[in-house]
């Protein structure tokens, strides 16, 4: 629409000012709408300057309001469509058509075309899937080869649901925030391999041999102060320039801080990452951030926040780097709060009323908490614990910035930050191998517990029975021995007997003796093993009995 100005008025038209003055164009701009309080004016511009003069207000007056809402419309658009918003992104606009003609399947077309706008989808027949290296909440990481270029790389597959338009739109999120992030210590997506007829999609990023997770979970393995600060200081590089462009990650844990064997970091699964949009009325979703690198204010509710979500984690893993394990390990929200206060201390009573946080009411302490963070942490250098702190306080605003943590006093302290180049080199260690090895222990823990249980369970009930005369042992084994062997006809009486003799002979020398005759005699019940195959099963001990039959449960179940 043009605007009055642009058009020509008849020498009988009123002068522009007066006509700007009623439409509002030239002037302020007024949010008022047509409505009926409007149509006196208009009824008196009809008596006093007749029925063309008034066409051309009441022409103006709709041209305005046309301008009014696409002017609304516009920054509603900026306010919604976050990929456009912020830095210049040069990605040509290609139409839902051509977007399938290269390949892409319909169902991510017709929902979020911008997220590979400008992208050729890779072949699946191109890449060699090698093993699986990793499993989150919403998609599972192979090591696969590139064919063409014997290249080692990481396909993420993600999970949705490509019938339903909003999980399609999360995991495309992902994708366009990847697109708009290039750093070297960010994971860069190199492309994604679907195709036309694919209900799938796997996202490829270079391999990273390591992640925090499983080089900490190695007691082996121990950084120096320098190596951490070299660590360090990549971290929070590449989360500067998240937040420089927008974006918050959300879920900052060790597992997601990726170690390749040059020394290099990168963090990766942006998954849970949305942008930061100071003026957005619509609440954010507080269910972010693995329970252990969650800040408190996510904890009790709130759903305005920006990037100090990310400091906090980051602080959780950098008290990590030197503890060697993570420092905050709550099993429920509630303990996990609970933790957090005992380490950090309470906040004042000034931010409970000021940050009206939906959950304070309840979760607030009866008693306040004084910081224990320093008594804690008292082996950690004096600047390495004012970072800690700094990352770690209980009010957002208190925690600064990326880039302030960069310029803090700790980085300018020697021992200075060692270049990547020489940071030592180990075997792949990723989460997934953490936890294998984690398993492993607390199955052998369980076994050797169990085990014992059961042993003294046996001893015990072994020692409330009477034993049985030697003579009566001789007679039923002997019985037993004869029945068995006159039924088979392989081996004489007198041998059998010898060798109950000196069985019994032996029992009495060792401490674990093998099954006593009335144990033979025992199994040798109908629906039971008959003489043929107990003679033929390998002698275990009584006390070994019981943990053989655990451990075939064990498989079994498992």
């Amino acid at each position: 629409m043009g605007c009055v100005s642009s058009k020509k008025i008849r020498c009988d038209s009123p002068p522009y000012e007066d006509v700007c003055s009623t439409s509002c164009i030239g002037g302020k701009r007024s949010r008022r709408g047509p409505s009926s309080n409007a149509q006196a004016p208009v009824n008196n511009i009809k008596e006093e300057l007749g029925e063309a003069a008034a066409a051309v207000v009441v022409k103006a007056e709709a041209e305005a309001e046309v301008c009014r809402e696409s002017e609304r419309k516009r920054r509603d658009r900026e306010d919604i469509s976050e990929f456009k918003r912020g830095a210049s992104h040069v990605y040509g606009r290609q139409s839902e058509g051509e977007l399938v003609a290269a390949g892409w399947p319909s169902w991510l077309t017709a929902v979020a075309a911008e997220a590979i706008d400008g992208w050729v989808p890779l072949r699946a027949d191109a890449y060699e899937r090698l093993d699986k290296i990793g499993q989150g909440t919403y998609s599972n990481v192979y090591r696969a080869r590139d064919l063409k270029s014997n290249k080692i790389v990481a396909v993420k597959k993600v999970r949705f649901d490509n019938f339903q338009a909003e999980s399609v739109r999360f995991m495309a999120r992902e994708i366009m925030i990847l697109r708009m992030l290039d750093h070297p210590n960010v994971m860069k997506l190199e492309g994604i391999i679907t195709s036309r007829l694919s209900s799938t999609i796997y996202l490829v990023f270079e391999y990273m041999e390591h992640d925090l997770a499983g080089l900490l979970s190695c007691p082996e393995i121990t950084f120096t102060e320098s190596q951490v600060k070299c660590l360090m200081r990549q971290m929070l590089s590449g989360l500067d320039h998240c937040h420089s462009r927008g974006i918050m990650h959300r879920d900052i844990k060790s597992s997601n801080i990726l170690v390749n064997n040059q020394g290099v970091l990168k963090i990766a699964d942006f998954g849970l990452a949305y942008f930061t949009r100071p003026r957005t009325r619509d609440p954010l979703t507080n269910r972010v951030v693995t329970l252990w690198y969650r800040p408190p204010e996510l904890l009790l509710g709130s759903t305005n926040y920006g990037g100090e979500v990310d400091l906090w984690s980051v602080g959780c893993v950098f008290a990590e780097l030197f503890m060697g394990r993570p420092i905050l390990k709550g099993r429920t929200e509630v303990e996990q709060l609970h933790k957090i206060f005992r380490l950090c201390g309470t906040p004042p009573e000034e931010y409970w009323r000021t940050s009206r946080l939906p959950l304070a009411s309840m979760f607030k302490p009866q008693h306040p908490y004084d910081s224990t963070l320093r008594e804690r942490c008292s082996e950690l250098p004096k600047s390495a614990l004012d970072l800690i702190e700094s990352l770690l306080a209980i009010q957002p605003a208190k925690r600064g910035t990326a880039l302030s943590a960069l310029d803090s006093e700790y980085f300018r302290m020697r021992p200075y930050a060692c270049d990547p180049s020489n940071m030592p080199k180990f075997p792949p260690n990723k989460e997934m191998d953490a936890k294998a090895r984690e398993d492993e222990r607390r199955m052998k823990r369980g076994f050797r517990k169990e085990s014992s249980d059961l042993c003294k369970a046996v001893g015990r009930r072994n020692n409330s029975k009477q034993s049985l005369d030697t003579r009566s042992d001789v007679s039923a084994a002997s019985n037993s021995t004869q029945d068995s062997f006159t039924s088979t006809k392989s081996v004489p009486i007198s041998i059998a007997q010898h060798s109950i003799s000196a069985s019994i002979t032996q029992k009495s020398l060792e401490p674990l003796p093998v099954l006593s005759a009335r144990s033979q005699l025992r199994l040798n019940r109908p629906g039971s093993f008959d003489s043929a195959e107990i003679f033929d099963m390998p002698q275990f001990s009584e006390n070994d009995q019981p943990r053989l039959t655990l451990r075939r449960s064990r498989f079994h179940k498992d």
